[in-house]
């Protein structure tokens, strides 16, 4: 088969488990990755042949996708921020609410040149964008899952920027001595009730980490109850939290900073949702 007819064989079958515009570009996604061809060179040049290992790799991708595999892990890659990262199981899929959150920061402090924390890496998503953009800041990053840690030391690499990722439980107040003061915080903490398991798609539930997506359901702010208090010894007069947050919990997150002395401010994604909040020390 050609290269046109390989990839609408590979939308018919994402069509069984996607809708039709995300089944398309799944299909250019992996065709793309694995031909080495824009979507532009495929459509003038449809009638072409692929080899005989280029066509096995597509095939292999298309039973992973079948079993409800996110493209990006079949693919070992995703984008953030202009930049691409290595991802696999241990660590979420970095996703367009995460960049808003940077981007506002980089927006809030063009011209940072201080120390930056993140809490719950993942991938280094953040704190390798961030040195991308700002390379005079230092900037660290902690997560609890050592898996994760290696894959952002990988990304960092691959960027070719310096992040301080260390290994730490965030949760265990007993060891934030061991951190220094901050300029400012930030972080994409989990913050989904384990309730609501159920209401995500398989994609997610079956391949992304659980803990870096659920909370317990009795105490769905704990993450938020931590940082907040960790900013209160560890961030300098003046200094700025920037978290991502729950829909649903959004307001009840900025009451909790509100009530632990720091100016707030809620703003919503791109999808008119309250997803992100900014804290100042005063």
């Amino acid at each position: 088969m050609n290269i046109g007819q390989i990839q609408q064989e590979l939308i018919t079958a994402l069509l069984t488990i996607y809708p039709r515009g995300e089944a398309a570009t799944i299909a250019a996604w992996v065709m793309e990755h694995y031909t080495g061809r824009t979507r532009m060179e495929r459509l003038l040049d449809k009638s072409s042949e692929i080899s005989t290992s280029t066509f096995s790799s597509i095939q292999v991708a298309r039973e992973e996708l079948l079993r409800h595999r996110p493209v990006q892990y079949v693919l070992g890659e995703a984008w953030f921020m202009g930049l691409k990262l290595s991802v696999n199981e241990s660590v979420l899929i970095p996703r367009p609410e995460t960049e808003e959150l940077v981007g506002w920061l980089l927006n809030d402090s063009p011209v940072l040149a201080g120390s930056i924390l993140d809490i719950g890496t993942g991938s280094g998503c953040i704190p390798i964008s961030l040195k991308k953009q700002l390379p005079l800041s230092d900037i660290s990053a902690i997560d609890v899952c050592n898996a994760a840690l290696q894959t952002a030391i990988k990304n960092a690499a691959s960027n070719h920027v310096t992040v301080d990722f260390t290994h730490f439980d965030f949760l265990d107040e007993t060891k934030w001595t061991a951190l220094p003061v901050y300029d400012t915080i930030i972080s994409n903490p989990p913050y989904i009730p384990l309730a609501e398991k159920d209401k995500l798609d398989k994609n997610v539930t079956a391949w992304e980490p659980g803990t870096a997506l659920f909370v317990a359901d009795g105490d769905p702010l704990i993450f938020y109850k931590k940082i907040a208090t960790f900013g209160k010894s560890h961030l300098v007069k003046g200094g700025k939290i920037f978290v991502e947050t729950h829909q649903d919990y959004a307001m009840a997150t900025q009451q909790l900073f509100d009530e632990k002395g720091f100016t707030t401010e809620l703003r919503k994604d791109v999808n008119d949702n309250y997803r992100m909040l900014k804290c100042q020390a005063v």
